[in-house]
């Protein structure tokens, strides 16, 4: 595995572990074009073919898999959304958001300070994620505006936003009304976006479209893109409480939305796949993807999340096998 004095190179074509900070223009949004939303298609037979191919296109071993995985982990929102969380779960997830891959594996691969991308908590944890990763560098994320259904009176969802700000996160993932697309109501879905992206101020918002409960790609497409016009800075799939989460077509409608967004703008929009991505060859591939269809600086961490609590288990178990040579049993690699 080659090493640099910033962590090890990887096929991605960067480094993973200490990430060159590059700040991009954050998205200003633009007006509504509708001409533009109504001429958004999507050939749903071609979308599945595309998708089918990809997990058997990229195959990638030894060290450059290690490198991989590493830039996976420096991607993932640590989260915990659960009724019975506590903060005693918290702050142990802090912890492992911290030092996500043991000690030993980490300094073995060069890479002794790849912590996650954020920690993902309800806006009543929000204040001990902080101070349990305060120093880190490490920024709190939280759900907010009803989650996971997004249908407590509007008025609330916008002072959540604000309260969760106040409490100190820096990112919020903020839930749409569904129904505005069912519907077809754009406007509102526009107004409504400009509005939580409003109340956000300097914090980072993401857009989760709850894809699974929009009915057809077409409908994903357009949603990303009125997101977009109305300044979300990342788009995302899911709550993860639905009954279908993140896959590899809607990934692909998402992430052409975002380049033609780019495109049209030059504005770069992140993307956040979240619900259901366990294993670190699934990791592999949504990176893949993002490098093939946006390029290197997609699969960096402020352009590039997963939504995981599992995730990382399976990727620390595969670095220890990378590294040792032998499979350790998953109890080893407890997330909290």
């Amino acid at each position: 595995m080659s090493e640099t004095k910033t962590g090890t190179t990887s096929q991605t074509g960067t480094t993973t572990g200490s990430l060159p900070q590059v700040h991009e223009p954050r998205n200003a949004g633009m007006d509504l074009d509708l001409d533009w939303v109504m001429s958004v298609q999507a050939n749903t037979s071609a979308i599945e073919r595309r998708a089918a191919t990809l997990p058997g296109r990229r195959s990638v071993k030894k060290a450059h898999q290690a490198a991989w995985l590493a830039r996976a982990v420096s991607c993932i929102d640590l989260t915990t959304l659960a009724g019975d969380d506590t903060p005693g779960r918290v702050r142990r997830l802090c912890a492992k958001a911290r030092q996500p891959v043991s000690a030993e594996i980490l300094d073995t691969l060069g890479l002794p300070d790849l912590t996650v991308g954020a920690v993902c908590v309800y806006h009543d944890m929000i204040e001990t994620a902080v101070e349990a990763l305060d120093g880190s560098g490490i920024p709190v994320a939280a759900v907010s505006t009803g989650f996971p259904a997004g249908l407590s009176p509007y008025k609330l969802r916008i002072a959540e936003i604000g309260e969760s700000v106040k409490a100190g996160a820096k990112e919020i993932d903020i839930v749409i009304s569904r129904r505005h697309v069912l519907t077809r109501d754009w406007q509102a879905l526009y107004d409504e976006m400009a509005e939580m992206r409003a109340a956000c101020g300097e914090a980072h918002v993401k857009a989760i479209l709850a894809t699974g409960e929009l009915g057809t790609l077409r409908n994903v497409a357009r949603a990303s893109l009125i997101c977009m016009m109305a300044g979300a800075d990342f788009i995302k799939t899911s709550t993860g409480k639905e009954s279908v989460n993140a896959t590899l077509p809607v990934s692909l409608v998402m992430i052409r939305a975002i380049r033609d967004y780019h495109e049209r703008t030059g504005f770069k929009v992140g993307y956040k796949p979240a619900g259901g991505i366990s294993k670190a060859k699934d990791a592999i591939t949504y990176l893949a993807l993002m490098k093939d269809e946006l390029g290197d600086r997609w699969t960096q961490p402020d352009m590039f999340r997963f939504g995981a609590s599992s995730l990382l288990g399976d990727i620390e178990r595969q670095l220890d096998h990378h590294v040792t040579g032998a499979y350790s049993a998953a109890w080893r690699h407890a997330m909290a």
